[in-house]
């Protein structure tokens, strides 16, 4: 005599109830989730009114400046900064450092005889 083996004394089935399989839907959801957040916490956005000036006073910045002035953004959020002065060069921007989002720019020009308020920190990259 043959003793019969099934496929279920093999390999152990588990029971899979469907709300197991909707929680880790969730939790790679979250993860997703997070991460976007978290790219989106790192970028540094312009708004409207920062674009209106950069093209106003024909301010062009290009990428190894935007990596500079991301770096400028990241050391005023480690002192704890709100909104910041960045001065480059011929250049000075406004940055709200908790949204990461550049408020103003101005030209050397507009800078000259200029009093700049409502700042905390100010950060003088090279």
């Amino acid at each position: 005599m043959s003793d019969r083996l099934t496929i279920g004394q093999l390999y152990p089935t588990a029971k899979i109830h469907p709300s197991t399989v909707s929680k880790q839907r969730d939790k790679q959801n979250e993860s997703t989730t997070s991460f976007d957040q978290l790219l989106q916490k790192n970028l540094l956005k312009f708004s409207n009114h920062a674009v209106k000036r950069l093209e106003q006073r024909g301010i062009e910045i290009q990428g190894d400046q935007l990596a500079r002035i991301n770096s400028a953004v990241d050391k005023a959020a480690a002192k704890g900064s709100k909104e910041s002065l960045i001065l480059m060069k011929d250049m000075a921007l406004i940055v709200n450092v908790a949204n990461r989002t550049v408020v103003t720019a101005m030209d050397g020009k507009s800078m000259q005889d200029n009093v700049f308020t409502k700042i905390d920190s100010a950060v003088v990259i090279s």
